[in-house]
């Protein structure tokens, strides 16, 4: 099963890092889905939740306050200003 290779940073500290299975996003053009395959993208992340369906474990959200969001060949950087992950995310790929 094809996977995307997922990294989020904040400006000042490394956030969470992780093979998923989809990727949701506010741009500042609207929402996108990413799944594996997707066409390579470069966009502005407008502040708000970002969702992470992890290929193990469940599903999870987090908080961006706008930064740059980019996929190519099923990597997906996310480079915010700050981030803030759930509380009920668990630490392994953290």
């Amino acid at each position: 099963m094809a996977e995307l290779e997922v990294e989020i940073v904040a400006a000042d500290h490394f956030v969470w890092s992780g093979a998923a299975s989809k990727v949701n996003a506010r741009t500042s053009d609207g929402e996108i889905g990413v799944l594996p395959g997707h066409s390579p993208v470069l966009a502005v992340l407008a502040a708000g939740e970002l969702s992470i369906e992890p290929v193990e474990g469940s599903r999870f959200t987090l908080q961006a306050d706008g930064g740059f969001f980019s996929v190519d060949k099923d990597r997906v950087v996310i480079v915010a200003d700050n981030a803030k992950l759930d509380d009920t995310v668990t630490a392994g790929n953290r």
